[in-house]
């Protein structure tokens, strides 16, 4: 097996080829021309390979430019830290593309090279580079140059089922029962239960998890 063959096996989600998605880009030195995967088809393999995948963007003002930082998650859950790939690009206005964002052109380059840094489109002899003859237009205008996340899903509805367990897993807030939680507390004095449920007001997060424990408990009693 040659290399490109066993790079082209990076990130291989089965029944999708990227190359399809590759289109022609002219070297304007050299006159060659190469096959180069654009940043929206790297954003459509990403969501393919990682469905609960997150992409981090800060963008700020720089030196007649723009400066963005993209980061590539696996997950929406991951810590800030725990990121794939990272990568940064500037870009400054254009005046053949009046039109186009230096922030948002900041941003997607940054983005395409983050994909590329975490080995979506390596095959390829150009991935995640936006050149200004391939500028993107007409892209939504950012709220603001502050962190905020693109393709971002929202996260997944919990089953009951899922429900209880993250609400057994809450630490039980009375002294007695110090280190202990919600679960364990239930089965060692179920009425502790439902005095957090019902009298507890140091934290509406805690009592809103003993209610869920309480009602799923009194369901089940006259099922």
């Amino acid at each position: 097996m040659d290399n490109i063959t066993m790079i082209s096996k990076i990130n291989q989600v089965e029944g999708f080829d990227p190359a399809p998605l590759a289109v022609d880009y002219t070297d304007l030195t050299s006159g060659e021309t190469r096959k180069r995967l654009p940043v929206m088809a790297q954003l459509a393999w990403f969501r393919l390979k990682y469905p609960e995948g997150r992409i981090a963007v800060q963008a700020a003002p720089g030196k007649d430019c723009f400066v963005a930082t993209a980061r590539v998650y696996p997950s929406y859950k991951d810590p800030a830290d725990c990121f794939l790939a990272e990568a940064t690009a500037s870009r400054g206005y254009c005046e053949d593309k009046p039109s186009v964002s230096p922030r948002e052109w900041a941003q997607t380059a940054a983005i395409g090279v983050a994909l590329r840094n975490a080995g979506f489109g390596l095959q390829f002899a150009i991935a995640g580079e936006d050149f200004p003859e391939n500028a993107p237009e007409g892209l939504p205008e950012s709220p603001s140059p502050e962190e905020y996340t693109v393709e971002e899903p929202a996260p997944k509805e919990l089953t009951p089922e899922e429900k209880l367990k993250q609400a057994m897993d809450v630490a039980c807030p009375i002294s007695k029962f110090k280190g202990k939680t919600l679960g364990e507390v239930l089965q060692l004095d179920p009425k502790a239960i439902m005095w957090v449920a019902e009298k507890f007001t140091g934290s509406e997060e805690i009592k809103s998890a003993a209610q869920f424990i309480r009602d799923c408990a009194l369901e089940q009693a006259s099922a």
